[in-house]
């Protein structure tokens, strides 16, 4: 038996009384007892938390800048980005897609999960029946941390092949400002031109900085124009 077993009951007695409360580096401790079975792993845990910052910066870290922390090796580079990936699928997974989206409140949650822990800017469409109904959301691109390019063609596809009558677009700033740019706004009356062309509505076009989002139909932005 390991000098650390006694320790390591008493932290996961702790997390499961209270998970929402029990502190990031403990929660790192734990989670790297599944890597090191027999080792002490709260040296490792701090290091992490000093040198990424925050649990978010550590889950965020490439892999070859979390090896480079003392006690992380590949199997711990492998379990902290699978917590990661299974974090937003659990986010995804908890979406009903027979939801009806009454407006940009609505389209919240369901868009959220394809922008979580995301490291540069990505562009999805949430593809709506006539009623409102939920059909899917389709990832048109990702890009650099500066810029995603939107294709036409990509977005016109998407809709098309989901057989929408309206859609959603939505992307994200990594620049820590949800506030739509000159870019943005052009981009959005250019693609509501090309979907009306289709038979498509362009709804709204949401923009979204880690928990917070705009929607430019909310702020009274006109689609076709001033």
């Amino acid at each position: 038996m390991s000098i650390h077993d006694g320790h390591r009951q008493r932290m996961k007695a702790e997390f499961l009384a209270r998970p929402q409360t029990f502190p990031d580096h403990k929660l790192l401790e734990v989670l790297l007892f599944y890597v090191n079975p027999r080792g002490d792993t709260n040296p490792a845990a701090h290091a992490l938390m000093e040198r990424f910052g925050s649990l978010a910066g550590v889950l965020d870290a490439l892999p070859e800048e979390l090896e480079k922390v003392p006690g992380i090796g590949s199997h711990a580079v492998t379990l902290l980005k699978a917590v990661k990936e299974a974090s937003g699928r659990y986010l995804a997974g908890r979406t009903s897609l027979e939801e009806i989206i009454n407006g940009s409140a609505d389209a919240y949650p369901i868009l959220r999960p394809y922008f979580f822990g995301a490291r540069g800017e990505r562009v999805c469409l949430l593809c709506l029946d006539g009623k409102g109904k939920v059909l899917g959301v389709r990832e048109i691109a990702e890009g650099s941390v500066n810029a995603a390019e939107v294709t036409t063609r990509g977005v016109v596809e998407a809709a098309l092949s989901l057989n929408a009558a309206q859609v959603i677009l939505a992307h994200n700033h990594v620049s820590g400002l949800a506030l739509p740019s000159a870019e943005d706004k052009a981009t959005t009356r250019y693609l509501a031109r090309v979907l009306a062309a289709v038979g498509v509505e362009l709804a709204d076009h949401l923009i979204f900085v880690d928990d917070d989002m705009v929607s430019l139909k909310d702020s009274g932005f006109s689609f076709r124009g001033p």
